[in-house]
């Protein structure tokens, strides 16, 4: 299984001047931990990182430090997620029939989420891993007022990995770029095109950090876990 990690980002929201997966959790950059899970994960034989070239010395100085075992490969980001993800998919391997797509900023996830997601994608167009929604979700208008309350029987909180056929998302994304439309990931490109995408249980602790307190939460899970 062919890997993409979008990791051009960054982190505003994180407080921080530069790209947030080179912040550290437990003494190592957030992206290391990422990595850790793909090469831990046995479906996985290639992973590409989409970022930014003038990351690419830390990247290139954190893979020599891990030493994986897989080959990687550094391709050059977009502007939006979107526009990262269009040009990993053309940098891909020509032998690549399905792709995982994974965000770097969730580095809690596990090897077993990234292996089911692999074996999944083989059987069907597209997938995401997600889990239930546990509050109960309000729509609210622009003036702050409830407008209704969705069925939370109904209701999933998106993650990464989305996995997907290669030749379906790159056309996806070509009708994405002609109709000029935006969205923050990729299963909602081929929701728009009218194809079938399938939720995959995801992990309650496959969080995506965004927050200093997010860096918190993952120093607890990786601790607890003994990494």
């Amino acid at each position: 299984m062919y890997l993409l990690i979008p990791a051009a980002g960054m982190g505003k929201r994180m407080g921080s001047n530069r790209n947030k997966l080179l912040l550290e959790v437990r003494s190592q950059p957030i992206i290391a931990w990422t990595l850790k899970a793909a090469a831990a994960a046995s479906t996985i034989e290639w992973i590409g990182i989409i970022s930014q070239p003038s990351d690419w010395p830390d990247f290139k100085a954190i893979l020599a430090d891990l030493k994986l075992s897989k080959p990687v490969e550094l391709i050059t980001g977009g502007s939006t997620r979107q526009e990262s993800v269009y040009n990993g998919l053309q940098a891909l391997p020509p032998a690549a029939e399905q792709v995982l797509i994974h965000d770097g900023a969730r580095c809690l996830v596990t090897p077993d989420l990234l292996n089911s997601c692999a074996e999944a994608i083989r059987q069907c167009p597209g997938l995401i891993a997600a889990v239930p929604v546990k509050d109960t979700i309000k729509v609210v208008d622009e003036n702050g007022i409830i407008q209704s309350t969705p069925d939370r029987q109904q209701l999933w909180a998106a993650q990464t990995p989305q996995g997907f056929n290669v030749k379906l998302l790159k056309q996806c994304h070509a009708e994405g770029v002609r109709q000029g439309w935006e969205v923050t990931d990729d299963a909602a490109l081929f929701e728009m095109c009218g194809i079938e995408v399938q939720i995959v249980p995801g992990e309650e602790t496959n969080l995506k950090l965004t927050t200093p307190q997010d860096l918190a939460i993952a120093e607890f899970i990786l601790s607890s876990r003994g990494w």
